[in-house]
């Protein structure tokens, strides 16, 4: 009987040893599942790109500037964000050739001419009336100067961007794309940049590249006149500037700062 009680007795330890075990693991794998959880915080972001083509009457193409997408698309994807991508009239979206040359090319820019799902999503961009505020947690608006033609006016892409500030999530702009906000007004009718510090494409830029008697206004012009706290930096340099959920850049230099701000006000 002796024997047999030892037996007992070892088996009873050898119980709570594993017990043991199993617990530390337990313990060691709850801690790595709300590690995971927190690093995978899921955010969905729309970006509204232009569909118009046409550099006013000089037969000339023009689109959106692919530096000002690709830039924020990578820096937001990188920290995990669910991107969508809408036009006005859905399909593919125009690039355009002067930001498409060896010239202008960047790492992003690089990066998207190898990467076969982006280029895919910018050949089969959605309609932007059928995107619904509720859900995405921000907009982003790359610029390019076809934004001057349609999205300054599109009254889908006006109404989205009143629902998005209504629900006080982040709304940025780069470039030329503050002129989509040209005809936005606030809750009390007023136009959406009045009092608020803006910055967006200068004059002098735009005299620089010789497209000031050929766009239907200018982005500086603009905003001054809808109330906007306007403020510049030297041409090209980078420049943006954050009001509440208000967040614009002035050129294609500010792209990727555009996007920090954006994740900033995310978190």
């Amino acid at each position: 009987m002796k024997p047999l009680k030892a037996t007992a007795i070892t088996l009873i330890i050898m119980a709570s040893s594993c017990k043991d075990v199993t617990h530390q693991n337990s313990s060691e794998t709850v801690s790595e599942e709300k590690t995971d959880i927190k690093i995978e915080k899921e955010m969905n972001i729309l970006f509204v790109l232009t569909s118009h083509d046409q550099l006013g009457d000089t037969g000339k193409k023009t689109g959106f500037w692919v530096e000002e997408f690709a830039s924020p698309y990578y820096a937001l994807l990188n920290k995990g964000a669910q991107i969508t991508i809408a036009t006005p009239k859905g399909g593919a979206a125009p690039i355009d050739p002067s930001s498409d040359t060896p010239d202008a090319a960047t790492d992003a820019t690089k990066r998207f001419h190898d990467d076969a799902e982006a280029k895919a999503k910018i050949a089969n961009t959605k309609v932007l009336s059928d995107m619904n505020p509720d859900d995405f947690d921000a907009v982003f608006y790359p610029g390019g100067h076809g934004p001057l033609w349609d999205l300054a006016n599109d009254s889908s892409s006006i109404a989205l961007i009143e629902k998005f500030n209504s629900q006080d999530k982040p709304i940025a702009f780069v470039c030329h794309a503050p002129a989509a906000l040209k005809d936005v007004k606030d809750a009390q009718g007023n136009p959406l940049v009045k009092g608020k510090k803006v910055t967006g494409f200068t004059n002098t830029e735009e005299a620089a590249v010789q497209l000031t008697d050929v766009v239907p206004f200018l982005v500086e012009d603009m905003l001054k006149k809808n109330g906007g706290i306007y403020s510049k930096k030297e041409d090209w340099a980078p420049n943006v500037l954050q009001d509440g959920n208000l967040i614009t850049g002035q050129n294609p230099a500010s792209s990727e700062l555009v996007a920090e701000k954006l994740l900033e006000s995310l978190k």
